[in-house]
């Protein structure tokens, strides 16, 4: 009998976590993550003023400037490293290089601020990821039919639109599950696509 560890390194995969400012994007790793996660928020101050617009959101009083980070161990074979986008446009140039590799996308949806997950989507539409729409549930907002969120957004029935709430761990853990379904249902049809061209 050997020495060595029958144990195997989960595989990693990256998943990428998106949205407008203030749609939950930190709350939602932090909620998860097993690890202390990673957040870079930086309080938010008057040079934003006119540039970052916070109807709906008030009360937010920090701000993602570059990204957060988290960890989740599905199960022994597959470990997840979640990496939250910045919110505003502005930040908007470090995207490419944090959805590089990445598996798939959660896009985050706040129904105060609907329009604000457009140049999320318009992204991961243009570059043919797999996504995922969590609609995050905020106390107080309007509550709205997820029939009715996919009509205004415009996406398809090929994408999931699910209901979340960003600071409970079980919702978060669904929300990726999805994705994880729709990542191995994107792959599955292209490769009978594929097959079939043959």
């Amino acid at each position: 009998m050997s020495g060595r560890s029958e144990r195997v390194a989960p595989l990693a995969v990256k998943i990428v976590v998106s949205g407008g400012l203030g749609v939950g994007k930190t709350t939602f790793i932090g909620a998860v993550s097993e690890i202390e996660p990673l957040d870079t928020e930086a309080a938010i101050t008057q040079v934003s003023v006119g540039v970052d617009s916070l109807a709906g959101v008030e009360g937010k009083t920090t701000t993602t400037v570059a990204l957060d980070f988290g960890r989740i161990t599905l199960d022994p074979t597959i470990a997840l490293y979640l990496f939250g986008t910045p919110g505003q446009d502005r930040f908007s140039f470090l995207w490419d290089d944090l959805v590089e590799g990445a598996l798939g996308t959660v896009v985050l949806v706040d129904t105060r601020r609907i329009e604000d997950c457009f140049p999320a989507l318009d992204y991961f539409e243009a570059h043919g990821a797999p996504f995922v729409l969590a609609v995050n549930r905020f106390e107080g907002s309007d509550r709205f039919e997820l029939g009715e969120i996919r009509e205004a957004l415009g996406v398809g029935d090929a994408v999931p639109v699910v209901e979340c709430d960003a600071r409970a761990r079980g919702s978060v853990r669904d929300v990726l599950g999805a994705l994880m379904d729709q990542v191995i249902g994107v792959r599955v049809r292209g490769r009978r696509t594929v097959a079939a061209a043959r």
